[in-house]
């Protein structure tokens, strides 16, 4: 049975049935099985794995990017499922098509994209998205979801949803991205004070990237070194008076509003926790980030999934938050 090792960020060693890479949309046509005979997998970087796949794993290497249309104002492109985010998001920017640099640097697969609703520094992949083509595995014919159909939410979709977890195989995404009229999100995170370091004043999509990257270079590991899938955990959203009661003891608590509720970083939570750089036997959290839970080389998926319970338990009990977990489980 081939391993899964190579084919996941955390590093874990288990097992699949069987692996077939799906390098076109007809590939697809050739399945006769269920939903449940098989296991879709982009970059492997959104998920844990506690036991083998008992099933045929679908690799999703479908490629390409083709230009559908435009015009002085934007452009619409159809992005194969198997391309590297990253990748995309860089060759994007090089076209000098904007919307995408602040996702730079998020490891994993187009067709994963829309699943996770991916977000980083105040943008999401759906604010873009015009529809995804996918592949029903349970009525064995190609799909099209146009943005309300996804049912996006934060780091959530009809895909992620118990009910159609599994069922579609996501061939391509189209999307809309300006051009010369976008004006470049620098307001969230660091990023303005990265520009302002480098004496930026009029940031092209180039530079917000550059900064991007250099922020999470910073403090997210390189999973080809060490294994992790990068957030563990959902930035929990509190009540005002939850979150009245923790500015109470803790001051500096970083928030940021939504509507009458705010949004607390996970990873603030879990250091006041004292995880951070914390190691237990072969995981632990890493160093520069409490958010991320890391593979130090021979830990099992539920070692890890272990540590991962135990972090969620301590800040339950200290802040009275049960912190979601953003990484699949499996």
């Amino acid at each position: 049975m081939p391993s899964l090792k190579a084919y996941n960020t955390f590093g874990v060693d288990v097992d699949a049935k069987e692996i077939q890479i799906i390098q076109r949309a007809d590939d697809l046509l050739a399945l006769n099985g269920s939903p449940e005979d098989y296991f879709i997998l982009g970059g492997g970087s959104n998920m844990l794995l506690t036991q083998g796949i008992d099933k045929i794993v679908l690799k999703n290497e479908i490629k390409g990017i083709e230009v559908l249309q435009e015009n002085d104002e934007g452009v619409v492109l159809q992005i194969g499922g198997g391309e590297n985010w990253h990748e995309t998001v860089l060759w994007c920017i090089d076209k000098g098509y904007a919307g995408f640099e602040n996702l730079s640097l998020i490891p994993g697969t187009v067709g994963a994209a829309p699943i996770q609703n991916i977000g980083a520094y105040g943008v999401e992949i759906k604010d873009f998205i015009l529809g995804v083509h996918a592949y029903d595995l349970q009525e064995k014919k190609a799909v099209i979801f146009n943005k309300q159909s996804c049912q996006f939410a934060y780091r959530d979709s009809i895909f992620k949803q118990a009910a159609h977890k599994g069922r579609f195989f996501i061939s391509s995404i189209v999307v809309r991205l300006s051009k010369d009229v976008f004006q470049v999100n620098t307001d969230y995170g660091a990023i303005q004070l990265v520009l302002d370091h480098l004496k930026v004043d009029v940031p092209t999509i180039t530079d917000v990237s550059n900064a991007v990257i250099s922020i999470r270079q910073a403090k997210l590991p390189d999973p080809a070194e060490i294994g992790n899938s990068g957030s563990f955990f959902k930035n929990p959203v509190v009540s005002a008076d939850k979150y009245e009661r923790i500015q109470e003891k803790y001051e500096k608590v970083p928030s940021y509003p939504i509507g009458d509720q705010y949004k607390i970083p996970a990873g603030w939570l879990i250091e006041q926790c004292g995880w951070k750089g914390k190691r237990v036997g072969h995981t632990g959290n890493y160093e520069k980030q409490a958010l991320i839970i890391v593979n130090y080389g021979e830990a099992t998926g539920q070692e890890i999934y272990e540590h991962a319970r135990n972090v969620r338990a301590s800040v339950a009990q200290k802040f009275d938050i049960d912190l979601e977990f953003e990484v699949n489980i499996i």
